[in-house]
């Protein structure tokens, strides 16, 4: 069965993905590098929250029933604590073989840092920053966190707000959401030609193509791959 990555953006999407970088990029002087990972990161600590709210409800619920009913429960503390930390470890295993409710237990805010510390290292490991006029852009997506993060370099960010983006973003979590990932993908970097040609990055005489125009795919641990 093919990986959410393989459904969103198929073999047969990558060079139209590539193609968009280069009709972008034809105009201005900015470098957009796409780049996608499944998830960015593994957040161990959900497993130990989930077996922590399992235990507790668990808990809960065999200290209140003798208050709240006639119910009588044959079994004494030893007992109570054993089927409270079984109860635990059910939990925690199900974290851990469903990805999905990971980022869910982990939290918002642990979630947010972990896509933006995983943009980051996208952004310097593509050297998105090595370009001659600082016109380097990240469209960095995560997608079991369904996070999508526009970076831009500091001769990009001089001429755009860091709040502009946010249409750009919603292109492709529309496109993510209704399983055109590529086509949301696409519309969203001519978009980001269009803009910056709009504020005045036009394409200079002697302008070379600086960065690969390939998508690329990275895991949570790091490093990265053109998909092709």
């Amino acid at each position: 069965m093919p990986s959410e990555l393989e459904q969103l953006f198929p073999r047969d999407a990558l060079d139209r993905i590539a193609e968009a970088v280069r009709r972008a990029e034809k105009n201005t002087r900015g470098e957009i590098v796409p780049y996608v990972v499944p998830r960015s990161d593994r957040y161990p600590e959900s497993i130990w929250r989930a077996a922590a709210i399992g235990i507790t409800i668990s808990l809960l619920i065999l200290g209140t029933l003798p208050l709240v009913t006639s119910l009588w429960l044959p079994f004494g503390a030893a007992m109570t604590a054993v089927i409270a930390i079984g109860a635990g470890i059910l939990l925690g295993l199900i974290v851990t073989l469903a990805p999905a409710l990971q980022p869910l237990i982990a939290g918002r805010m642990a979630v947010r840092h972990r896509v933006a510390q995983r943009a980051a290292e996208a952004f310097i490991a593509e050297e998105v920053f090595a370009t001659r006029d600082r016109s380097g852009i990240l469209i960095f997506l995560s997608l079991l966190e369904r996070r999508v993060i526009v970076l831009g370099d500091s001769g990009i960010n001089a001429v755009i707000a860091p709040e502009e983006w946010n249409g750009i973003v919603d292109k492709i979590v529309a496109g993510i959401r209704s399983r055109r990932g590529a086509d949301g993908l696409i519309e969203a970097i001519g978009e980001c030609g269009r803009l910056l040609k709009e504020r005045g990055f036009e394409i200079a005489p002697d302008d070379l193509n600086e960065l690969p125009d390939t998508l690329r795919f990275g895991g949570e641990t790091g490093g990265s791959d053109a998909l092709s």
